[in-house]
């Protein structure tokens, strides 16, 4: 018997992956500014992972604190690194709690969880309490690295995302759309990959991850999947199956 118009629905697209790790730099909150928070941009962002929420995944945050204070950066102009790295921290918890704010403003429930408790503002990190609120679809994103200086968002997105047992990580990248045998913003012939492995990564010295994170990852075989950030949709489109991503994986 067929269905009258009236008696169709629209389907929800099937999703490749049902649990996932969204990581991007802080300097993807900034916008075209060359420091701090751009709330348009963060808006937007914060629309691209309402888009992939509304398809039932349930999403993990990890975002880097470099729009704000970068530790590297300021162990080398002469800061003591173990005290840089804990300002980049709260840089990422600052950066967390603006994502926060945009998500749960477009209707999101979502939880800030601090490696380093600050309770007044966000919860401390418990595994298991981290992943009842993924179970009850609330985005939890995951700040203050690792809570450990020498380790950076990279290698923090990986742990966090091994831990609560997701299928794979999306590395948001801001003006690629995966990733390249060289610079593509320097070098006009450069090739991006559609797919690379692990070791690959790490020995042609590819920028997708520190070494940390891609060995982390390789040795819990944690898939990434790395594509562009500013493009309208992308982050839906690859759940998919649809759009330009390059995977590495083993």
């Amino acid at each position: 018997m067929s269905l009258s118009p009236s008696d169709e629905t629209t389907e929800t697209p099937k999703t490749t992956y049902d649990r996932v790790m969204l990581k991007i730099s802080g300097e993807a909150l900034m916008g075209d500014q060359g420091f701090g928070l751009h709330p348009p941009t963060v808006q937007r962002i914060a629309q691209e992972v309402k888009s992939v929420h509304d398809l039932g995944v349930e999403i993990c945050m990890v975002i880097g604190g470099g729009n704000i204070f970068r530790g590297l950066s300021g162990s080398a102009q002469g800061m003591e690194r173990t005290t840089a790295d804990y300002m980049g921290m709260l840089a990422t918890v600052m950066n967390a709690l603006a994502m926060q704010s945009a998500l749960e403003a477009a209707g999101v429930f979502t939880r800030v969880i601090s490696a380093i408790r600050m309770d007044e503002v966000c919860e401390p990190y418990i595994r298991r309490r981290a992943v009842r609120h993924l179970e009850k679809k609330r985005v939890c994103i995951f700040a203050a690295g690792t809570g450990n200086p020498y380790f950076t968002t990279d290698t923090a997105a990986t742990l966090r995302a091994n831990e609560m047992a997701c299928q794979a990580i999306f590395m948001g990248k801001n003006g690629v759309d995966g990733v390249y045998d060289k610079d593509p913003k320097e070098h006009s012939d450069a090739v991006r990959y559609d797919n690379v492995s692990y070791d690959d990564v790490l020995a042609k010295r590819l920028r997708v991850m520190d070494a940390s994170a891609i060995a982390l990852a390789r040795d819990n075989n944690l898939p990434l999947i790395v594509f562009g950030l500013d493009e309208p949709g992308g982050f839906r489109g690859i759940l998919a199956g649809e759009g330009t991503y390059t995977k590495v994986q083993g």
